[in-house]
């Protein structure tokens, strides 16, 4: 008894520590704290079940995306009533970019509670977004929508987002495309797969192909415009 009691003791202690954590940067108190645990458990580090699968933050991730994919499309409607569909995409895509979440995750603090290997942390530059659309799908499995849209708007789009900010910049994902796949010797096109007319004019559907591959698609009245929407998602898709 008297070996077991300091074992259970320092499992408390930090089941206790890592309830102080999540309840900072979530806003509230968790029901259900194991499904925490999981969003910080990258699969690196997961162990493995009975079926062979591994217990990891992979399918949280996936529910997350979704969420917050869903919860940002609805605020920027709202916020540009005006706007083309070409705008929003982008805008979204901006807010929602691997690199943009990885920052967020840095600054709520997600990367002190995140379970990998050091080995692991240097390889993959999407761990921290991964772990924070994670924390999302264990938002809305532990509370439901409704909060978890909660979370996204007032703690994290409100507080570390500057939207007006990320509207007037100009990101060239085009260029940064092209001088990816001329350092690694991969063929790139963007081609027009087809036009939508609206009352307005047309909508330009262009995909960005890498040695023969769609990577990445984009609409807009703007060839350009399409142009980096369909560069920004191929970017995202092979995590440059």
């Amino acid at each position: 008894m008297s070996l077991v009691f300091p074992i259970l003791k320092s499992v408390f202690s930090k089941d206790k520590d890592f309830l102080h954590a999540i309840r900072n940067i979530i806003g509230f108190t968790p029901r259900n704290l194991a499904l925490y645990h999981l969003a910080f458990k990258h699969k690196a580090s997961a162990e493995e079940a009975k079926n062979g699968a591994k217990k990891s933050n992979e399918r949280l991730e996936y529910l997350g995306d979704a969420i917050l994919g869903a919860v940002v499309a609805d605020l920027l409607f709202k916020r540009f009533p005006y706007r083309e569909e070409g705008f929003l995409t982008e805008m979204r895509s901006r807010i929602v970019s691997r690199d943009h979440l990885n920052k967020l995750a840095f600054k709520i603090g997600l990367n002190e509670l995140i379970q990998t290997t050091t080995e692991n942390i240097i390889k993959n530059k999407s761990l921290y977004g991964d772990a924070f659309e994670a924390l999302i799908g264990a938002i809305y499995l532990d509370k439901g929508y409704n909060v978890a849209q909660r979370f996204i708007i007032n703690r994290i789009i409100n507080n570390h987002v500057d939207i007006d900010a990320l509207e007037s910049s100009e990101s060239n994902f085009k260029s940064k495309l092209i001088e990816w796949a001329q350092k690694e010797k991969k063929s790139i096109t963007f081609e027009l797969v087809g036009e939508e007319p609206t009352g307005t004019g047309k909508l330009l559907r262009i995909k960005a192909v890498v040695n023969g591959v769609q990577m990445g698609e984009g609409m807009d009245y703007s060839k350009k415009k399409a142009e980096q929407i369909a560069a920004e998602q191929a970017c995202k898709t092979l995590n440059i």
